[in-house]
């Protein structure tokens, strides 16, 4: 196979490093202020069901991310540079897409939000980030992709409302991390082949280390992991660098 060999801009790096600086820097602002809780009214005087609190806490943990950002580029002389927010479709690659200004340039970060549960053993632990083929093909097709996971642990917990006698529930945000995969060490990503063309995994999102590779070399860890599954041989694997324009013949 004849493959298109991806190169990435000589400043990626540094590129990188600034969007996931800036983003933890309006996170660390956001806790500053003491606004990193969301609060959930109910009617039900018990408060909510912690144990099940995980269920929800994705799509909550989600959506005040983004009203985050949404709301320091609302602002447009932020200290950030953040010029703009794009929340993406459910099914999409990514959760957020962020664009920066930096030096004259703008940079794109895609970002996946992941939810864990400071309080609930081994929550969120090892989750799912992405499709084999859909981020081997991102990278082919754009060199200087940018895909940030956003890990955010929060605690949850119940406080009786004094006005109307009811029990709230409080979701804090405690911790976070962010990480660019394409930097993400090699014993701590996994392949799962159960589903479609297998899902990209990160074995333990609260220990990650980082181990700077091109994007080429991020291509070759993928398509190692995908062989080396039991599931999959050579044939698959040139079907799908067929079918998703990987390989020149």
């Amino acid at each position: 196979m004849i493959f298109k060999i991806p190169v990435e801009s000589d400043a990626y790096r540094e590129d990188s490093d600034f969007v996931i600086s800036q983003i933890i820097g309006i996170l660390d602002n956001r806790k500053y202020m003491g606004d990193d809780k969301i609060i959930i009214n109910t009617n039900l005087v018990s408060g909510l069901p912690l144990e099940n609190i995980n269920k929800i806490a994705g799509p909550m943990i989600e959506a005040w991310a983004g009203e985050v950002f949404a709301g320091i580029r609302g602002n447009g002389n932020n200290e950030y540079n953040l010029i703009n927010v794009e929340a993406q479709e459910r099914l999409g690659m990514a959760d957020i897409i962020l664009q920066f200004k930096k030096s004259g340039r703008v940079l794109t970060g895609n970002v996946d939000v992941k939810a864990t549960a400071d309080d609930i053993l081994n929550s969120g632990k090892g989750p799912n980030i992405t499709s084999f083929a859909r981020i081997r093909t991102a990278y082919v097709t754009d060199p200087d992709f940018m895909f940030i996971i956003l890990s955010i642990k929060h605690q949850v917990y119940s406080e009786r409302n004094k006005t109307t006698g009811l029990v709230d529930g409080i979701m804090e945000i405690v911790d976070y991390h962010a990480y660019d995969l394409k930097f993400i060490s090699d014993s701590d990503i996994n392949y799962n082949p159960a589903l479609g063309t297998g899902q990209i995994q990160i074995k333990d999102i609260h220990y990650v280390t980082y181990q700077y590779r091109t994007t080429w070399e991020m291509c070759q860890l993928l398509d190692q992991k995908y062989l080396h599954s039991s599931r999959r041989n050579i044939d698959d694997f040139y079907r799908e660098a067929k079918r998703n324009k990987w390989i020149k013949n």
